[in-house]
């Protein structure tokens, strides 16, 4: 009787949990290895196919490091605060805590039903008071080091959400949740210094295995500039001066005007004895996807080098990330500022000719770029008229919310209005009850209204006051990898011993999404708990990896309706509201419950198996790659899977001697079985599991051919290389076979392979060989490239030529 590849779900799922299987030992003598997936947000949507991915990928890591002799850390928990369930209690009243707990116990119903190998020992939730007193303990050592200060500036607003947003949570004027229009307001908040960092944060980038696109974010988003700041006199205000930034002062006979953000600090007083009309005119300006706006405040400042007066003006273009809010108007290099200046009338001269020599530059004139830069430095700084400077891009960081839900600040403020921090035997300083979770109409935080709460005394009796602010729900998430190492531990975050033992995250998977945000975020806390001695290791995460998105169809009726999936139909490819003449509108995005195009995985389990859901989310691409989701390829690998169980059909396999007899050999067999391996043992480099799914299934049709000399001979090596893809069956086929363990077993080598040495060339010149080649060009271009690293070092590869089991030809440009 063939298996049924799901009837052992239960079974071993069951096994599993009773035994402890996947505790991971904080002292084991085997090498460590920490595999960590990014933690989900545990929402009332629960999870769909799309989180499955990454999710199936690191745990078939985890499988197979087990395998390899590692004792291996892959853990879970929640990131539980957050504005969603603050949005949900808003509306019915319902604590936040109580629809996290619910929304925690579904995510984890699903990921263990998916077979996930984690060690539910360490299982963690950072809205935990357990968890969040160790949050707000190294909050305070942060506040130690002079990183936090409170300040009033323009912040982003978003009055659907009734919150503060960060820089990073907002794209183009829009909030990143929910997509709700944000503006600026002043507001008093806590800021951490994480520009303080800036230097430490992009050199640390230069060791780390991660992907380009990822560091080049944190790079851009960091924006570290060399340049001037010079000092421009304003007329008629004697002693006044307009200090504005520079990369490009060898360009500054080319300005024309200066131009200052809305948020600048000088323009109230620029805007001093101006007229209403100004006022107005400022006040009125819109955002720039309506057209670039300026306005003269009527004033001019001296240009240190000419003398000349340079109007300055307000304009809109510069307020929508708020990290811009001074700008020298050069039209020659900026085409906004020729924009704005043809759209103001203002007038401008051309500083560069056609060799892009300076030409009406005053005594720059003729000079290049770089030759002009250094003299103008020169006579300004000489002149006293500006000084070198290094600018961030990147603003520090507004660490506060007026929220409910999310960790208290470990502050009071005394009588005097002077900040006190809490003594840590104070921790967890815990939220309040509260009737009403909504902002005040002001956006004051629902926690200014629990006034017992707010009002204590110090140890002598003295008033204080406790601030009413929440931390952001990025708070939790920048440390709890270091939690996961040791969860239970009641005297400290983690033990020294503990973090010495698992040191940085060896593999970490998750989306890119973050790049600005939580990576950025733990990296700084993470280098700042090593500066302070907490830690050992400067870098959180060794090898970050980002796994692709899972796009779906979804529909609109012809008045933009979302109409759901189960709604469509498809005829002789159109989409068609079912039973109806309706043609539908096709777009194919991100799964989004809004949309009604999720799948999730509960139903597809249950319908095809587990390890057939794990092995179809493997095989429908490259795990670093887009996919797009299609119900039809699920069956070609439920076929697989009954397949592989008829093959080694109990009682047929019992029937087969388990020695091979009289020496009896397949080496055909043999040989496609070493190169199937070699496909499988390359896709745990590239993380592309597609390429072992496919090497299975194409090994299976040889292995019918000679089903007799497979069972005897390859079967449990089979076995133990697909059991990382498909846990479940293979467990049962493995006891069937009178074995056990097979969590821990040795990952198989083949005996025999097709050795056939590919040439290594560097711009034709021979320079080694590849012999352990796999037939396919990701794998082995990767492999050849790691052979002659030396020889490539500085190199530019600009092609590489590739034949299969022949040569990998490296194109580069000559060496620096």
């Amino acid at each position: 009787m063939i298996m049924d590849n799901d009837q052992f779900r239960t079974k071993w799922q069951n096994k599993w949990v009773d035994s402890n299987l996947y505790a991971a030992d904080n002292f084991s003598t085997k090498p460590s290895y920490y595999v960590l997936d990014m933690f989900p947000y545990p929402s009332g949507n629960g999870l769909h196919v799309g989180h499955a991915v990454g999710y199936i990928g690191s745990d078939i890591i985890a499988r197979k490091k087990r395998m390899d002799g590692f004792n291996v850390l892959h853990p879970m928990g929640w990131d539980a605060f957050g504005l969603p369930a603050e949005q949900y209690a808003i509306k019915t009243g319902v604590h936040p805590a109580e629809i996290t707990k619910i929304n925690c116990e579904n995510f984890k119903r699903q990921l263990m039903l998916m077979g996930l190998s984690y060690d539910w020992n360490r299982e963690i939730d950072t809205s935990d008071k357990k968890y969040f007193k160790w949050t707000q303990f190294l909050f305070l050592k942060l506040y130690e080091q002079g990183l936090v200060y409170e300040k009033e500036e323009n912040v982003w607003w978003c009055e659907e959400l009734k919150t503060v947003l960060a820089n990073e949570e907002v794209i183009d004027g829009r909030s990143e949740r929910g997509d709700y229009i944000c503006t600026k307001k002043p507001l008093k908040q806590w800021v951490v210094k994480i520009t303080q960092y800036a230097d430490k944060l992009l050199d640390g980038l230069d060791k780390l295995d991660w992907p380009e696109s990822v560091k080049k974010m944190q790079r851009e988003w960091i924006g570290r500039t060399e340049g001037v700041d010079i000092d421009f006199k304003v007329l008629d205000d004697s002693g006044t001066h307009l200090t504005v930034f520079t990369d490009e002062p060898e360009t500054l006979y080319g300005v024309n005007a200066i131009f200052l953000s809305v948020e600048h600090p000088y323009v109230k007083d620029l805007l001093l004895g101006a007229d209403n009309d100004v006022h107005a005119r400022i006040s009125s300006m819109q955002a720039p996807e309506n057209g670039m706006q300026g306005v003269s405040v009527e004033r001019s400042v001296l240009h240190p080098l000419t003398g000349k007066q340079i109007p300055v003006y307000v304009v809109n273009y510069l307020s929508i990330d708020g990290n811009v809010d001074a700008l020298l108007s050069v039209p020659a290099t900026d085409h906004q500022a020729l924009e704005i200046c043809q759209h103001l009338d203002i007038g401008h001269v051309s500083i560069f000719d056609a060799d892009l020599n300076l030409k009406n530059s005053g005594s720059i004139n003729g000079l290049s770029r770089a030759q002009a830069r250094a003299h103008v430095i020169d006579e300004l700084i000489h002149s006293r008229a500006a000084v070198k400077k290094v600018r961030y891009k990147m603003r520090d960081w507004l660490f506060s919310r007026q929220r409910y839900w999310g960790e208290p600040f470990p502050l009071y403020r005394g009588a005097d209005g002077e900040v006190v921090t809490a003594g840590y035997h104070e921790l967890p300083i815990e939220l309040p009850h509260v009737e009403n979770y909504s902002p005040g109409p002001d956006g004051a935080s629902p926690l200014q209204r629990a006034q017992e709460w707010v009002n204590c005394e110090d140890e002598s009796g003295n008033p204080l006051f406790r601030v009413t602010d929440t931390m952001p729900g990025w708070a939790g998430s920048c440390w709890y990898y270091l939690r996961f190492m040791d969860p239970h531990n009641q005297a400290e975050p983690f033990s020294k011993q503990s973090s010495e033992y698992w040191n940085q995250v060896d593999l970490y998977v998750g989306g890119a999404a973050h790049a600005t945000m939580h990576l950025l975020y733990a990296r700084f806390w993470h280098k700042v708990l090593f500066d302070v001695g907490l830690v050992g290791f400067d870098e959180p995460f060794k090898k970050l990896y980002n796994q692709g998105l899972v796009t779906a169809d979804a529909f609109k009726d012809a008045s933009g309706r979302i109409v759901a999936v189960d709604e469509a139909e498809n005829r002789d490819g159109k989409y068609w509201l079912k039973n109806t003449n309706d043609e539908l509108q096709v777009f194919n995005t991100k799964m989004s419950k809004s949309l009604l195009n999720v799948v999730v995985p509960d139903t597809l389990i249950e319908e095809y198996g587990v390890d057939t859901f794990r092995i179809y989310m493997m095989f429908m691409g490259p795990l670093g790659q887009n996919k797009k989701w299609d119900i039809k390829g699920i069956k070609g690998c439920a076929r697989f899977l009954s397949r592989v169980s008829s093959l080694l059909e109990h009682d047929a396999f019992t029937a087969i001697p388990q020695e091979n007899q009289a020496g009896v050999s397949n080496e055909r067999l043999e040989t496609l079985w070493g190169n199937a391996l070699s496909k499988i043992d390359a896709s745990f480099v590239s993380l592309n599991f597609n390429t072992a799914v496919a090497a299975f299934m194409e090994f299976i049709n040889e292995a019918e051919k000679d089903k007799a000399y497979f069972c005897q001979r390859i079967a449990k090596d089979f076995i133990k290389a697909l059991f990382p893809f498909a846990p479940h069956v293979c467990s049962e086929m493995w006891e069937r076979l009178g074995e056990s363990g097979i969590d821990h077993a040795a990952w198989p080598t083949a005996r025999v392979r097709m050795v056939k040495a590919t040439k290594i060339y560097i711009n034709g010149k021979h320079v080694n060989d590849l012999t352990d080649c796999a037939g396919e060009e990701q794998i082995d271009v990767e492999r050849a490239q790691d052979k002659v690293i030396d020889a490539l070092k500085g190199r530019t590869i600009t092609k590489v030529i590739y034949s299969p089991n022949q040569i990998v030809n490296f194109l580069c440009a000559p060496a620096i």
